[in-house]
């Protein structure tokens, strides 16, 4: 029998919560009186805040040592694309229904959607070469190819901000998550970060030695 991954379970229950809620709450009217709007707006939150935290589990294994949230990046980036393609499909379908020539004159008048839209078309190749085979494929050069996920979640932010216009500081704050998150995956940030967590647990030892 195969052993449970409990850490796994919870990202795929916490990932798809927020969907059935937000089909409850349509379905039920408690959304306003756009609900359109309202789904939209929700897709592409959850989107980024999954699309941060798959970028948070490389730095969270490099500082802090948790290994066990290394297997979880790719399910938050699969779901941080779920909910961006649900976005994207609630945007041509529902809004503009399918209209591919409103939709494309929509895009080029529309600076944050432009942004958006790119940013779209960016993880769209990262999701569909995220399995083994893939991986097998394009050997060296898929980390290569991953790693247009730093550019994709900094067009997501541009995106945010364009769209609010107004009060930018939720985007501005995930914006400054996403520059530290970035930040921390520099080399030479990334080699300090090991010396120091070798030193804390030297320290830990030491303390834990004396106080026997």
């Amino acid at each position: 029998m195969q052993k449970v991954n409990w850490f796994k379970l919870a990202v795929h229950i916490g990932a798809l919560a927020p969907l059935g809620l937000t089909a409850w709450d349509f379905w039920r009217g408690r959304l306003s009186v756009n609900p359109i709007q309202d789904i939209t707006l929700l897709t592409g939150w959850y989107a980024l805040v999954l699309l941060t935290l798959s970028l948070a589990c490389t730095p969270l294994n490099t500082f802090l040592g948790w290994r066990w949230v290394l297997p979880l990046r790719k399910l938050f980036g699969l779901y941080a694309f779920l909910y961006a393609s649900l976005h994207f499909l609630i945007f041509v379908g529902l809004d503009y229904g399918f209209d591919l020539a409103l939709i494309w004159l929509t895009i080029v008048e529309k600076r944050y959607v432009l942004v958006g839209f790119s940013a779209f078309l960016i993880l769209l190749p990262l999701a569909v070469t995220s399995t083994k085979g893939w991986m097998r494929r394009l050997g060296k050069n898929w980390k290569r190819l991953h790693r247009w996920v730093y550019l994709a979640s900094l067009l997501v932010i541009v995106h945010f901000v364009w769209l609010v216009k107004s009060d930018i500081r939720r985007p501005l704050a995930y914006g400054a998550v996403i520059a530290l998150l970035l930040m921390l995956r520099l080399p030479w940030v990334r080699r300090m970060g090991g010396k120091l967590r070798s030193r804390l647990k030297g320290l830990f030892k030491k303390g834990a030695m004396a106080s026997v």
